[in-house]
């Protein structure tokens, strides 16, 4: 069932990292109310840590708040019918592999997941640098998953989890993503995976670009740089926001996150983005990226 007009009074966006070290400049926490406020960024001049953001999430954000992590919150599954085809810990479902991570990388400082990576069965399935190739990494860009498929005939151009090489490369965000995802569990319902309860606060997994090429931002062309293109596409008739305060240059995690908060309130309410075709494939094990149909 979709939600009912009205069910959700904030929108936020999240733009992530995966990158080392204990604070990310790569993530941006953007949320906007209901109406065409342009969404503010939240705590805009702090360097956010990824424990951070999951406390935000859980014990500040607003309630009734739809918010949008941009990550992959599971790997490939249904190809084969396992994440990891031929590891006997190889999980059944997206909280198994979100709790398996976890544990495997529990030394990990600021919920990296490079043990992870470098896990002796793993690692057999990612690309990772160096020329390491995994003896299980499909030839080409690597297994995808029944939401990156679609992404594809969307216009999209996404990326396997599997691939942690190049800087386009969504694995090693979607790894630490998921170590987030697993310490979340009981504080929010996260959909797929959680049907939406139909009251408090969701959160589901976004693809920034989608909201730049609803504000008619060519593909190849997403990222905004400045706070003028950035209010161009606020602008922009599948958008619908006031613009953002300030000029000159802004940063681009920064101007996606605003961007994608004010796209989520446009679409929320949309009955065919909370029910595409392939859903049912694969709520528990793969889930899916919201706007994607």
């Amino acid at each position: 069932m979709p939600p009912a007009p009205g069910r959700f009074r904030q929108f936020a966006a999240i733009d992530w990292s995966g990158a080392v070290g204990p604070r990310q400049r790569g993530i941006a926490v953007a949320i906007c109310g209901a109406g065409d406020d342009a969404p503010t960024l939240v705590r805009p001049s702090h360097i956010w840590s990824r424990t951070e953001v999951r406390d935000w999430i859980a014990d500040e954000m607003p309630a009734g708040t739809l918010v949008g992590l941009d990550l992959g919150p599971s790997l490939p599954f249904v190809d084969h019918g396992a994440f990891f085809p031929g590891w006997d810990e190889s999980p059944t479902d997206a909280r198994g592999l979100w709790a398996l991570i976890d544990r495997i990388c529990a030394g990990d400082e600021h919920l990296s997941a490079s043990s992870f990576v470098d896990h002796p069965e793993a690692s057999r399935h990612f690309r990772r640098h160096g020329g390491r190739k995994g003896d299980l990494f499909e030839d080409g860009p690597g297994r995808m998953r029944l939401t990156e498929e679609a992404q594809r005939r969307q216009g999209l151009n996404p990326y396997s989890n599997l691939n942690l090489v190049g800087a386009a490369q969504v694995g090693k965000s979607s790894l630490t993503g998921m170590r987030v995802l697993n310490r979340l569990r009981g504080a929010i319902p996260i959909w797929p995976f959680d049907a939406d309860p139909g009251t408090g606060s969701l959160l589901v997994e976004i693809y920034t670009s989608l909201a730049a090429l609803a504000a008619g931002r060519a593909r190849g062309r997403t990222k905004m740089r400045t706070v003028e293109a950035l209010n161009d596409a606020l602008a922009s008739p599948g958008i619908a926001s006031k613009p953002h305060a300030g000029a000159g240059a802004i940063d681009d995690h920064k101007s996606d996150a605003i961007l994608t908060a004010a796209w989520l309130r446009r679409v929320a309410h949309d009955p065919a983005l909370w029910s595409p075709d392939g859903l049912d494939d694969v709520r528990q094990t793969e889930g899916w990226t919201f706007g994607v149909v």
